[in-house]
C-alpha cells in the first residue's frame, strides 16, 4: 500500500487529523515508571495504547531518544513495535546532508526502524533527499514553513519575486513522482499554510505547532485539509503527552486526544461536510 492510500484509510478508519508527538523527556517521566527497565517506553506504550485508536499517526522526534545514548535505539524499535501497523509513523530527525551521508541517515530512519514517514531538510537539494523516497510506501516531509520564530530568517527571503519557500514548494512537487512527498507548515502561520496548500493540492502536511507553540488549530483543519477534508497531519505533543505528571497521566492523554480530535472533526464538519 502506498503512503497517501495508507493515511486516508487510517484517517478514515479513526475519524482523525490528529498525529501525537511523542517526545518524551526523561525528566518529565513520573517518578513511579522508573523502576521499569526503559521508563521512557514504558511511558510510550501507556500512551499509545490509551490513544491508538483516536489517532493517524505518532511521531517521534529522534533528539529525544537519541539523546539518551544508545538505549535510546532500543526504546524507539519498542515503541514502533507497540503501534498498530495501520498507523502512521513518523521520525522527526529533519535529516538532509550530502548524498553518501543522506544514504546512511535514509538506512537508518526508513530501513532499520521502518517510519511511515520521515522528515527532512532541503536546503542541500534533490540528492539529500533521494535515499527517502525510494519507497513508495513511505513518505518524505521537507520542510517548507516551520513553526518556530526563526523561520523567517531565510524562508520568507524574496527569490525572483517570490517567498524562498514556494520555490522549495515547487521543487518538492516536481520530485513527487512517486506521490510520496509531503511537506512540514506550522500552524503557526496560517496565510502560509492556506498558500501552499493552494500550491500543493494533493500532497500531505505535516502541521505542527497546535498546543503549547499555540497554532490556530481551525486555520489548521482549514487550510490544512485537502478538498476531501484529509491529507493534513496534524501534530500535538506536550499538551497531550504531559497532560498529567501523575499516575493518571495516560488517561488523562487520552482525555486531550479525544477534545482534539473532537474539535477538528467539527472543524471539519464546518468546512468539509458534502
Amino acid at each position: 500500500m502506498n503512503f497517501l492510500a495508507k493515511l486516508r484509510k487510517i484517517q478514515r478508519k479513526n475519524e482523525s487529523l490528529l498525529c501525537i508527538g511523542l517526545d518524551t523527556e526523561m525528566s518529565k517521566i513520573p517518578e513511579f515508571l522508573f523502576k521499569w527497565e526503559d521508563p521512557q517506553y514504558e511511558y510510550n506504550r501507556r500512551i499509545i495504547d490509551a490513544t491508538k485508536d483516536l489517532v493517524c499517526a505518532y511521531k517521534l522526534n529522534t533528539a529525544f531518544y537519541e539523546s539518551v545514548g544508545e538505549h535510546g535505539w532500543y526504546t524507539i524499535h519498542h515503541t514502533l513495535a507497540r503501534i498498530p501497523e495501520e498507523i502512521v509513523t513518523i521520525g522527526d530527525g529533519k535529516r538532509g546532508d550530502i548524498a553518501n551521508s543522506s544514504e546512511r541517515y535514509a538506512h537508518v530512519f526508513c530501513s532499520d526502524y521502518e517510519f511511515s514517514g520521515t522528515t527532512v531538510n532541503p536546503y542541500m537539494g534533490k540528492d539529500s533527499v533521494d535515499p527517502f523516497i525510494r519507497r513508495r510506501d513511505q513518505c518524505a516531509f521537507v520542510l517548507a514553513v516551520t513553526s518556530n520564530r526563526g523561520a523567517r530568517d531565510f524562508q520568507y527571503l524574496s527569490v525572483k519575486g517570490k517567498p524562498l519557500y514556494e520555490h522549495v514548494v515547487a521543487a518538492a512537487k516536481k520530485w513527487n513522482t512517486r506521490k510520496n512527498i509531503g511537506l512540514v507548515v506550522g500552524a503557526t502561520r496560517p496565510a502560509e499554510l492556506r498558500r501552499v496548500r493552494s500550491l500543493a493540492r494533493e500532497m500531505p502536511l505535516l502541521i505542527p505547532g497546535i498546543g503549547a507553540q499555540k497554532g490556530d488549530l481551525e486555520s489548521a483543519v482549514r487550510f490544512g485539509c485537502d478538498r476531501r477534508g484529509e491529507l493534513a497531519i496534524i501534530n500535538i505533543g506536550r499538551s497531550i503527552l504531559f497532560a498529567s505528571s501523575g499516575e493518571d497521566f495516560a488517561d488523562r492523554a487520552r482525555d486531550k486526544a479525544i477534545y482534539y480530535r473532537n474539535l477538528m472533526n467539527t472543524y471539519r464538519d464546518k468546512y468539509f461536510s458534502n
